[in-house]
């Protein structure tokens, strides 16, 4: 195996020109051919008046020659966490040209068969612009140098390049972060190893490309891809297995750790970092739950808890405060105690909950949001709590929720991956702030269970003196044991007194009943059901009439008459 180069010497003669950059299927390219077709690329890239480029590419292979074309012609690459419209649409004032699949290829065949440049030299410190998600509702810049990138490249290799040796690096991840951009890209052709220039989905799929390797590989992947594959066809029956298998993007599962070190012998490396920080500790749930700094990283905690690291990754050498917070070990290790701020991971992504809040205001049918991750579940999820505006109203009452849902999932998915998209949504006419004006993370959340009373509002929408509601009926309600035996269904005082406690939320003086007239009770309810119920308040003759609706048929109507003020 090659021993390892700076990045910024990567196109200088110091590799033989068999030494392996990429392969696909059975053919494997070597740096003469890779340099060869950078040096073209940045020649044509060096005539072009942009100087800063998007890189939208999704081919490994092709990604790498453009990324390296780009700093020997002087350009400044720049990394968009993904290529949507609307996401790059917010990033066009950082960009002044878009590098794609299409049009890489297209200045492939422009380029000259010989490369003109003179030998590339590539300045250390050159610039690369990668994005995250900040906490004010815009993607974050995160102003790299190639230095830093190289510092993480060398440290990769100190921890892990022993165990990795001379094998391919097969991957599931993207190479548009950080994770994947060094364990798939940079690091393989710093070190001379060979990347796979296709990604694994599936175990069958893996066990296709480690044949092809010759039984020498590992694996870049994440959480949220590792969890499922046990559960495909192929898995219990891949071999060998690969030398190690690399995870980050968020903690994976204690079960799935164990599932992979059953199979395989060992648990995932996981690795824990920032795009701001790069690495900066790891750990093999077979070995330990705690985290351990990743060579050279130092790592302390401030009295509130938060994590701060003094890192070679950084561009400076002081302590970088962090977000996550931690407790140690006694052996000096440390476990993640959860996020000081409101950024998440979901199915290993980094997702801001206040950009998707400010993503959702921008339709005319959203007046405010509020997401908060919910607990209790097998996965991560999160939920999405929103005020209507009018028109939002009445899409509700003509469209229905769903279809409301599904018309702000495709507004959203104009930012965002889809798998990070909310799957948990509430709608009311107005959120729940207290006293102080102040909107408590606990009330938002309070929205997607049931109330004391044991219904759950999935959707209110109010016009006029009319209320509109969905209502749940859990099928754990306490209402239908007894009620009746082998036949639950849900009691018909129950169904008024949630009439009687929704409308008071709107007609506080429908506190004080004086009788509940013209009550009628047409079908059973039953366990799991999602009501409709229409409440129309008529505050001349102080009086509110219900009625709910299980589909096209009518469940109960009646009147609430309540008293006058005294």
């Amino acid at each position: 195996m090659s021993t390892l180069i700076a990045l910024h010497d990567l196109l200088l003669p110091v590799r033989t020109d068999a030494t392996p950059v990429c392969r696909n299927g059975d053919t494997v390219t070597g740096f003469a051919t890779f340099r060869a077709r950078v040096l073209s690329l940045a020649d044509t890239l060096h005539a072009q008046p942009s100087t800063r480029y998007a890189l939208c590419v999704d081919d490994a292979y092709d990604f790498a020659c453009a990324l390296f074309a780009l700093f020997a012609a002087g350009k400044e690459p720049v990394i968009p966490a993904n290529a949507t419209p609307g996401y790059l649409a917010d990033l066009s004032d950082a960009f002044d040209a878009v590098l794609t699949d299409a049009s890489l290829h297209a200045l492939f065949a422009d380029a000259p068969q010989k490369p003109g440049m003179r030998i590339a030299t590539i300045d250390p410190v050159a610039p690369l612009m990668l994005y995250t998600s900040g906490s004010s509702g815009r993607p974050k810049p995160i102003h790299k140098t190639l230095a830093q990138f190289d510092a993480e490249v060398h440290t990769l290799e100190t921890q892990w390049g022993a165990t990795v040796g001379d094998a391919t690096v097969l991957a599931s991840v993207p190479h548009h972060h950080i994770y994947g951009l060094l364990f798939r890209v940079l690091w393989p052709l710093a070190a001379g190893r060979a990347f796979d220039r296709l990604v694994c989905i599936d175990p069958m799929q893996l066990q296709e490309r480690i044949d092809r390797c010759g039984a020498n590989a590992v694996l870049v992947s994440t959480p949220a891809q590792l969890s499922r594959w046990p559960a495909l066809a192929g898995f219990a029956t891949l071999a060998p297995v690969p030398r190690v298998v690399f995870s980050s993007g968020g903690p994976l599962a204690r079960d799935t750790a164990r599932e992979y070190a059953a199979a395989f012998g060992a648990a995932p490396v996981e690795i824990y970092g920032s795009t701001e920080t790069g690495g900066i500790a790891w750990r093999q749930q077979s070995e330990s739950e705690a985290w351990q700094p990743v060579a050279g990283i130092e790592v302390r905690r401030d009295e509130d808890g938060a994590l701060n690291v003094r890192s070679p990754h950084l561009d400076h050498d002081g302590w970088h405060r962090t977000d996550d917070a931690i407790t140690f070990d006694d052996d000096g290790r440390f476990r993640l105690r959860g996020r000081l701020d409101r950024v998440i991971k979901l199915e290993g992504k980094r997702l801001s909950l206040p950009e998707l809040e400010v993503r959702l205001a921008l339709h005319p049918y959203v007046a405010q949001a509020a997401v908060v991750p919910l607990a209790g579940a097998s996965r991560e999820r999160v939920g999405a709590l929103i005020a209507l505006t009018d028109a939002g109203s009445t899409a509700l009452r003509g469209e229905g929720r769903l279809a409301l849902t599904k018309i702000l999932r495709r507004h959203l998915a104009a930012w965002f991956d889809v798998v990070v998209l909310p799957r948990h949504w509430r709608f009311r006419s107005t959120l729940p702030f207290d006293a102080r004006g102040k909107l408590p993370a606990a009330a938002v959340a309070a929205a997607f269970e049931a109330r004391s009373e044991g219904v759950e509002v999935l959707a209110e929408a109010r016009t006029g003196d009319e209320v509109h509601y969905d209502l749940r009926v859990p099928p754990e309600l306490a209402h239908f044991a007894g009620h009746f035996p082998g036949l639950p269904i849900l009691p018909g005082v129950v169904q008024v007194d949630w009439a009687i406690r929704l409308a008071a939320e709107h007609v506080p003086d429908a506190r004080a009943i004086a009788s509940v007239d013209r009550l009628k009770f047409m079908a059973p309810v039953p366990p799991g059901a999602t009501l409709s119920l229409k409440l129309s308040h008529d505050a001349t003759r102080r009086r509110v009439q219900f009625a709910y609706r299980l589909g096209e048929r009518e469940c109960a109507s009646g009147v609430i008459v309540y008293r006058e003020r005294v």
